[in-house]
């Protein structure tokens, strides 16, 4: 992974970044079938490598209560690509001073929990975890 873009969930940069993924029927099988969506609420973190192809993205959801992380999309599950996203995602919520809630796979959790998450609630496919500040 070479570096992690940033778009507004409407800008008209990322759909040509991420479109080509959130309609691949392999993607939103990882998603458990689960379509993407965005709004001007969204921030999505976007992670390419050197040749600019695009190896996962992290839409977060920004309300008042708090940045919410629920679906996502790492290229054959690879754990650095992961982490890279979330360490960016929890620097921008800090410095932002906003909550970080994440509804992750469950197969992700412990990666999660490296990041400094919390377990809240769990389900048969998903942990609901909240960030320690």
């Amino acid at each position: 992974m070479n570096k992690i873009l940033e778009f507004e969930g409407l800008d008209a940069a990322l759909y040509p970044c991420v479109g080509p993924l959130v309609m691949n029927p392999a993607v939103l099988k990882q998603n458990y079938n689960f379509p993407f969506r965005t709004t001007q609420a969204f921030r999505w973190f976007v992670a390419v490598d050197d040749d600019e192809v695009v190896v996962g993205f992290i839409p977060v959801e920004r309300r008042r209560s708090g940045w919410i992380i629920n679906n996502y999309y790492i290229k054959e599950r690879d754990n650095t690509v992961l982490v890279a996203l979330l360490q960016r995602i929890i620097d921008v919520a800090s410095e932002e001073k906003h909550t970080l809630v994440s509804i992750s796979f469950l197969e992700d959790r412990d990666v999660f929990r490296e990041q400094g998450f919390e377990e809240v609630n769990v389900w048969k496919r998903y942990v609901k975890m909240i960030k320690n500040r």
